[in-house]
């Protein structure tokens, strides 16, 4: 019998391009679906977007959970296994349901002519294999990459959300935020509610939206956050989301989401604006939204580790994100020295996305990663002096070597952040012998 690594590195052969081979399109996965007789059986919310889409699905899933309801989250990539893609309930499956679901699905994909499935199009078809043996009650999936014709959406989604549209993955998706608009509005569907939290929406989302006739929701528009003025004497610890629903207006007063930075309010919002247009099929009180957004908790999204020195991990990796990120670091008060530890794949755009952090890193501590798609570190190492970000250069053959060099030489009073990518978070915290 296959143990888990076995099927692991089965999938990663089975196609041509590898375990990092992309190849949009939904002919292959619909194939295979069919010959499995997969069907939906409980409310589907489809998550998509540029940034915040592990945020979004980890609030979801925590809310959904305290509801006491069975759910089920398909999230990608993961950081240190594979399981922690397929959760039940907040918790990674085993190896042995992962692997049984694999079973099945290798088997129907003998059956529809030998298909040969991505990577991810194997792992989308999996999740949905475990979530209907356990008979969850609601399933949240988490679009690869762009939406409309990615795995995800060989789905019907009874909720569709686009957290934020951003420059990313052009070599497929396109080299403007109208092309990728479009693509991740791929995932709306024709009289569902069609969530958009990105408060400038490309006019192909708008347009897209209206031509499928889709119930378009937008933020600033018919839900969205306010946060108390410096002026009132409102309790600083709070926040207040707003919604229009059934011709009424919505507003309720929250602390402040566990996950941090201001763009988590962007986040919240729309997923509480979500729950509320699934209230008649998987209803959601208060007392599970409260803790459900307090507690949640994401490994890699501005994680701050506890001690000294200070260690933050966050696995932005484009323009977007990183700024955000350069903004939360400006938030936290002063560190005599701050460590970066990076490592980023080729096809990002290296040099904007690190423009943010000019003149705030110290020291950088640049990473190869390995694979196609990974860049050597010495070329890190030539983009940063070429844009002039400031700050000592030294190279290191993986993030591992890179995070463990930072933490020898850095001071109590100094901070470390690691960042670029999944495989440079994973490679820190390997480093660091914690788990996520």
């Amino acid at each position: 019998m296959k143990t888990l690594i076995d099927w692991l590195a089965h999938l990663e052969g089975l196609h041509p391009r590898g375990h990092a081979g992309i190849e949009l399109g939904l002919d292959r996965i619909n194939r295979v679906k069919a010959v499995l007789r997969q069907s939906q059986h409980c409310p589907v919310i489809v998550v998509g977007g540029t940034n915040g889409k592990g945020s979004t699905c980890a609030y979801l899933e925590n809310i959904i959970d305290r509801a006491g309801y069975m759910v089920g989250c398909y999230t990608s990539p993961h950081l240190l296994a594979y399981n922690e893609r397929v959760r039940l309930n907040g918790l990674a499956v085993s190896d042995e349901k992962l692997s049984a679901a694999f079973e099945r699905v290798e088997i129907a994909r003998q059956q529809a002519g030998n298909i040969a499935l991505t990577y991810f199009e194997f792992g989308t078809l999996a999740a949905w294999e475990v979530f209907a043996e356990a008979g969850v009650e609601a399933a949240i999936l988490e679009v690869g990459l762009g939406g409309r014709l990615d795995a995800v959406n060989a789905y019907e989604p009874d909720i569709s959300i686009v957290t934020t549209v951003a420059l990313d993955h052009t070599d497929w998706l396109g080299n403007d935020r109208e092309s990728i608009g479009f693509e991740k509005a791929g995932i709306y569907r024709a009289g569902k509610p069609a969530f958009c939290a990105d408060p400038n929406p490309p006019q192909s989302l708008l347009d897209h939206a209206t031509t499928i006739g889709a119930d378009l929701r937008l933020i600033g528009r018919d839900f969205g956050f306010e946060r108390p003025s410096a002026e009132t004497s409102e309790n600083r610890l709070q926040w207040r989301w707003w919604c229009r629903s059934g011709g009424k207006m919505i507003k309720r007063a929250l602390a402040y989401p566990g996950l941090r930075g201001p763009t988590q309010l962007f986040n919240a919002s729309v997923v509480l604006a979500a729950l509320d247009a699934l209230t008649d099929k998987l209803p959601v009180t208060m007392q599970a939204i409260r803790p459900g957004l307090i507690e949640t908790e994401l490994a890699g999204r501005f994680q701050v580790l506890p001690g000294k020195p200070a260690i933050v991990l966050d696995v932005g990796h484009n323009p977007q994100a990183i700024k955000v990120l350069a903004d939360n670091l400006s938030s936290m008060g002063f560190f005599n020295c701050t460590h970066a530890v990076l490592g980023m794949l080729n096809d990002k755009d290296i040099a904007g996305a690190l423009l943010p952090l000019k003149g705030k890193v110290d020291i950088w501590h640049v990473a190869t990663l390995t694979g196609l798609r990974g860049t050597r570190a010495d070329a890190l190492k030539e983009i940063i002096g070429a844009t002039n970000l400031g700050g000592e250069v030294i190279c290191y053959e993986s993030p591992k070597a890179a995070m463990q060099a930072a933490k020898g030489s850095a001071g109590e009073s100094d901070r470390i952040l690691a960042f670029g990518s999944f495989h440079t978070v994973a490679g820190a915290l390997e480093a660091l012998r914690k788990k996520p």
